[in-house]
């Protein structure tokens, strides 16, 4: 029973997290050049303390929900990673999903410090957009793909 509610929990989770990620990607950097210095300014602070405050509580979903359908379903595929192409495949997912993590963590730090940059951002946003693109198409594909 607790693995459905898993499920669902980390699906959610990564629908919020994706979007967030896709929106900042796909939407707010194309209407930065249609809006002035002043409002994109005012629009990038209150999304980013938006995200401040929720962010960490969706990864904590997130990544909780995941480790909980590792723990109930997938350990032994994970004992050999390697037999089977699902076990690979998650495996990679695994993998990168922790560097999200990092590079999340990287962002929280860079703020906090007041070290961030909008270089930095930039690059951030983008290769998490990137990472989210390998999740999706792992997650699929462990499904589907076999060899």
């Amino acid at each position: 029973m607790l693995y459905p509610l898993f499920l669902t929990l980390h699906l959610f989770a990564a629908l919020i997290f994706i979007g967030t990620v896709f929106f900042e990607v796909l939407f707010l950097e194309s209407i930065r050049k249609q809006l002035p210095v002043k409002v994109m300014l005012l629009v990038e602070q209150g999304i980013g303390r938006r995200a401040r405050a929720l962010i960490p509580w969706v990864l904590l979903v997130l990544f909780g929900a995941g480790l909980g359908m590792v723990w109930l379903r997938y350990l032994p595929v994970l004992a050999t990673p390697m037999a089977s192409s699902f076990g690979t495949l998650l495996m990679l997912k695994i993998v990168v999903a922790v560097s999200v993590l990092l590079h999340f963590l990287v962002a929280m730090a860079l703020f906090k410090t007041g070290r961030m940059k909008a270089r930095f951002l930039h690059f951030i946003h983008g290769s998490l957009f990137c990472h989210m693109i390998v999740i999706v198409l792992l997650a699929k594909g462990m499904f589907y793909l076999t060899w």
